[in-house]
């Protein structure tokens, strides 16, 4: 029986999204992408076109550490401490949702939001093939291929940074992780099996 759920970090157009629901399918998990954002908009007031607007955008790191030392209260700092609002809006659903039932989530700092609650296998996905993440890139959020490269790499740093913003570790960082796969190498199939594997053992 699964008593811990699993959290995928990945690269832009690394194929995480689909190894998430390839490993849902094998072991029946629920899982969790861009419902998270719908999930937190409702369960707490919250304007769902805003809040996926700026889902995963980094908040300013030096005003929101500023922020939570001088107040309690982020709604006090307006825009400033958003992002922080949006970041503790979704971990809070991603606990609850984790506290029904193990579930496959996908990105959102999700590693981070279960830490306290029991401890989720970490997972992180990576593609070293170029080639490999344009052409995903380019067929599943339909990016222009004339700067799909330095739109690729501009993802990834957004990413890091949010990440970044809000954790004691480092996005991507192999320590940071349990298990990270190359789906370039293993390919999404086999990257599945391998956290199936990790996961019920």
């Amino acid at each position: 029986m699964l008593n811990r759920s699993v959290t995928i970090g990945r690269q832009y157009a690394s194929g995480g999204r689909e190894i998430g629901k390839l490993l849902s399918q094998k072991l029946d998990m629920p899982y969790y992408d861009y419902e998270l954002v719908l999930l937190a908009a409702e369960k707490y007031g919250l304007n769902p076109g805003v809040l996926k607007e700026k889902d995963e955008i980094r908040t300013d790191s030096l005003l929101y550490n500023l922020a939570v030392l001088t107040s309690g209260n982020a709604r006090n700092f307006g825009k400033v401490m958003e992002p922080y609002e949006i970041f503790q809006a979704e971990c809070e659903t991603i606990r609850r949702l984790s506290e029904k039932h193990p579930a496959v989530f996908i990105g959102r700092c999700a590693d981070l939001a279960l830490m306290e609650t029991g401890k989720p296998l970490r997972v992180f996905i990576y593609a070293t093939n170029m080639e490999d993440r344009i052409k995903r890139a380019h067929e599943v959020d339909h990016i222009d291929m004339k700067n799909i490269e330095s739109y690729i790499k501009r993802k990834d740093m957004k990413r890091k940074s949010y990440y970044n913003s809000f954790a004691p570790t480092e996005w991507g960082r192999m320590e940071t992780y349990d298990l990270c796969l190359n789906s370039s190498d293993l390919g999404y199939e086999k990257c599945a099996e391998i956290i199936a594997k990790a996961l019920v053992e």
